[in-house]
């Protein structure tokens, strides 16, 4: 025989309970690979390959284990995805929209009113938004005298310490809206928690200024990869203030 034998089957060749579509329909969503599920998504495979088999060598791109299975998709641009045969501009652009929806769904519908019970309660608020962020960003937290929050804002980003954080900006948004308590948050792009000396520096600085306006910095946290840790806690300053935040 002349040619090479094209060993790969057709998604319509297979079984109907081997199927993406199919075995969803069928048992869940839940049953399905991870492969699976992005093969409904890229939909169509080529001549040599399904769309599992497409979908398989786009989680081999994958190069660290320790961002989890999936998390690295949202980090593959356009024109990483577009490289891969069988994904062009029209499933790059598809793919990209899905990573985005499930970011948007692991926020909080809405922050407001929620009752800060811990700082491990306000950390996992933002740990799964944050724990991956390639950048630093600093996020404050309003509070209510019975610590529900009223607001929360971005106040910098893009930076790796507090050189850029406007003390003023955080106290002066604090009497805007007379909030008597305020919380810091920031992720640490490395994936370590530990607070750095900038951090126990600024943390500092800032409780003795809020001090000066009776606004009460409740706690600073620093996110990583899958855990938090407390400048307060770290520095074993003011614990008893955060034992029930």
């Amino acid at each position: 025989m002349k040619g090479s034998f094209n060993l790969s089957l057709k998604i319509k060749e297979l079984p109907e309970t081997e199927r993406p579509y199919e075995k969803l329909e069928l048992y869940g969503e839940k049953i399905l690979s991870n492969a699976e599920l992005l093969a409904i998504i890229i939909k169509s495979g080529t001549k040599e390959e399904t769309s599992v088999q497409i979908a398989q060598r786009i989680l081999n791109l994958n190069y660290d284990p320790q961002m989890g299975e999936l998390n690295f998709l949202k980090d593959l641009s356009l024109q990483e995805l577009m490289q891969i045969k069988g994904i062009g501009r029209v499933k790059a652009i598809q793919l990209k929209a899905v990573c985005e929806l499930a970011i948007r769904m692991s926020k909080p519908s809405n922050y407001k009113k929620v009752q800060i019970k811990s700082s491990e309660h306000i950390a996992k608020l933002v740990l799964e938004e944050l724990r991956f962020e390639k950048k630093e960003y600093i996020r404050l937290f309003l509070l209510n005298t019975k610590n529900e929050i009223l607001k929360m804002m971005n106040v910098a980003q893009g930076g790796t310490n507090f050189a850029n954080v406007n003390m003023k900006e955080i106290i002066s948004e604090a009497l805007k809206i007379k909030a008597p308590k305020i919380i810091l948050v920031h992720n640490h792009p490395s994936g370590d928690p530990t607070p750095s000396k900038a951090d126990i520096k600024f943390t500092d600085q800032l409780y003795n200024a809020t001090k000066m306006f009776d606004i009460e910095l409740l706690d600073h946290i620093v996110i990583g990869d899958m855990n938090f840790k407390s400048v307060f806690v770290e520095t074993k300053k003011l614990v008893d203030k955060i034992k029930n935040v």
